[in-house]
This record gives C-alpha cells, structure tokens and sequence, in this order.
C-alpha cells in the first residue's frame, strides 16, 4: 500500500509469515476469524478453527503456560491457509 496504512488483518498476516517475529494466540485468533475460521474450544489446550470446510479445519493445542506461538505453529497454519488460497 502506497502511502495508506496497512489493515489490522494485513500487519497479522506479515506477523503470521515472517518466522523471526513473535506472534501471540489472540493475534493468531484475530487473524483466523476475519478471514472467516470460528473457535471452537476442544478438551484442555485443544482448539479447532472452523470456516465450514472440513478439509480447511485446523486444529491446534494453546499455548501454555505463555501466549507466544511455537514456531513450528506458526508453520503449519501458513502452510494450511496457502493450500485454501487465503493468503499468498
């Protein structure tokens, strides 16, 4: 964007993609709803991401006992919403 501010979805998505910077769980949650995933609580630290397609569910523990994401968290949700076309 020439000029104009980055969207809030747009900053997160950046965050998500570069693996040096640190990304909490309520910015990944965020991020997974405005690009229409729900949260669906599972047993202890298990949550799903919904957006109605099965094959695009994603599944994850929280993080626990911090709020930073692992990196390799932060690998398997951008590898999930490249292969659904929601981001590049």
């Amino acid at each position: 964007m020439l000029g104009g501010a980055m969207s809030k979805q747009g900053k997160l998505t950046e965050k998500l993609l570069n693996p040096q910077v640190v990304m909490t769980w309520q910015e990944l949650v965020t991020l997974l709803c405005s690009v229409g995933y729900r949260q669906v609580q599972g047993s202890g630290s298990r949550v799903k991401f919904d957006n109605g397609n099965p094959l695009m569910a994603i599944s994850l523990h929280r993080p626990h006992p911090g709020n930073e994401l692992k990196a390799y968290v932060k690998r398997q949700v951008v590898e999930h919403l490249k292969e659904g076309g929601l981001i590049r």
